[in-house]
């Protein structure tokens, strides 16, 4: 089914960045927003502005009802969720389709397949794709964990089975540790999704968190390359950047090839992230499926030069992919740095309020992905992300120059942001000639 107007079912740069995508596909857009976002550039970038409620999210970005009923008056017949809200949430997919709507992502079963980390480790390991080892089924009880865990050894993760952005992890070293862990993380996994499953993996000393985007048209997958996301904060990516300083050709045909197998083994349509955790002797392991588009896609297209959004809505479109895995090629490097409304010197406690003053950085290779501007209120009810900072060079020495320069250049005023901290990062040796894990942030501070 075709259509000729998108509605955005969500906020801030990523709402920004499909509008983007649909302009120069030459498609309308519908913006919707909460009552404190009446004035956020969102809303006016699209043809259309849509109020659905007032700011708690449950209200209005992650009211179904209401964001149909928007799509429905203002003939939209197709939506893209972004990223975080509803865009993993396969109800949502399968009210969409059954209102003859087109889900602007994957198809829902592959979201409910993916989002279930115990099912789709089992999916992976039939195409012959390798988990992290730990158990094949969520645990019910202590005893249970206790038992694993003597045939697997110390130390632990343990990790909710319909989790993601580290909601429900807990390391656990000893026996002490995996009492208390096994609680908290099932209170946890409950809180945040519902279902209090737990399953229990290997904990892997100083892994690196190396990614791989693929798009799927249904017919077959492609792979933009790898991602390195190591630098990460109670497991909240902070910096990513494409290549990885660990990943040789070789490793990385492995690992494209592992992805794409996954993603094609299920018959994967629209983009996606296949992501792998890698131990100090390179031996990568699944790890879970995002079934989205993800906040870090702008360091592949830097670096391949395709535009994974475009991509993504031409897919909806019912469009076979336009590239070959054989064109794709990895140019230079490119670096993205998330600046949040954060105090760095506060223990990264949320700083909204109003920005008195922004300037842009501007300049070859840089690119500034943000919903900013001097005299927007930065609003405390949704996360603190300001907009993300990528820069690419021609080599690694050249984009993190690159990265220097751009993070001097930019100004906010009003409020605490992560740019020192960011620039920090960016001197630091161990970062410079490419030693991270995991582990990175831990060792800085």
């Amino acid at each position: 089914m075709k259509f000729d107007k998108i509605l955005i079912a969500n906020r801030g740069e990523i709402a920004i960045r499909i509008i983007r995508a649909a302009k120069e596909l030459k498609l309308k857009t519908v913006a919707i927003y909460s009552e404190i976002d009446a004035d956020a550039l969102h809303t006016r970038l699209a043809d259309e502005a849509v109020c659905i409620g007032p700011p708690p999210a449950k209200e209005s970005y992650l009211n179904i009802t209401r964001i149909i009923s928007a799509a429905e008056v203002t003939g939209a017949r197709a939506i893209h969720p972004g990223y975080g809200f509803l865009a993993e949430n396969p109800e949502f997919a399968e009210i969409c389709e059954s209102c003859g709507i087109i889900f602007i992502g994957p198809r829902p079963e592959h979201i409910r397949a993916m989002g279930d980390k115990i099912k789709a480790k089992m999916m992976m390991a039939q195409v012959g794709v390798s988990g992290i080892p730990g158990s094949d089924n969520a645990i019910e009880s202590l005893r249970d964990a206790k038992k694993v865990v003597s045939e697997l050894g110390y130390p632990v993760m343990l990790k909710a089975a319909a989790g993601g952005g580290g909601k429900g992890m807990r390391v656990a070293r000893d026996d002490e540790e995996i009492e208390s862990g096994f609680r908290i993380a099932q209170a946890e996994a409950k809180a945040a999704f519902g279902d209090n499953r737990i399953y229990i993996e290997k904990f892997i000393e100083k892994p690196r968190h190396i990614e791989i985007q693929i798009l799927g048209d249904g017919y077959g997958s492609v792979s933009m390359g790898e991602r390195e996301c190591s630098i990460q904060r109670r497991h909240q990516k902070l910096i990513e950047e494409s290549p990885s300083t660990a990943v040789d050709e070789n490793l990385r045909k492995k690992l494209i090839t592992a992805a794409i197998k996954g993603a094609s083994h299920i018959g994967y349509q629209s983009a996606g992230t296949i992501e792998f955790l890698m131990d100090t002797n390179k031996n990568f392991y699944f790890m879970e499926m995002n079934t989205r588009i993800q906040v870090e896609h702008p360091v592949s297209e830097m670096v391949t030069g395709v535009d994974i959004l475009k991509e993504q809505i031409k897919i909806a479109l019912g469009e076979k992919l336009s590239i070959k895995q054989e064109g794709i090629k990895l140019r230079g490097n490119a670096i993205e740095c998330r600046i949040n409304a954060e105090d760095p010197e506060r223990n990264f406690v949320p700083s909204p309020g109003l920005i008195t003053f922004f300037h842009m950085p501007q300049g070859i290779g840089v690119r500034f992905d943000t919903h900013i501007f001097a005299g927007y209120k930065f609003p405390p009810h949704y996360d603190s992300l300001i907009g993300k900072l990528i820069c690419h060079g021609n080599t690694r020495e050249e984009a993190i120059a690159r990265m220097v320069r751009a993070l001097e250049e930019v100004v906010i005023e009003g409020i605490p942001t992560t740019i020192p901290f960011h620039l920090k990062v960016m001197n630091n040796e161990n970062f410079i000639v490419g030693d991270l894990s995991t582990h990175f942030i831990e060792e800085l501070t």
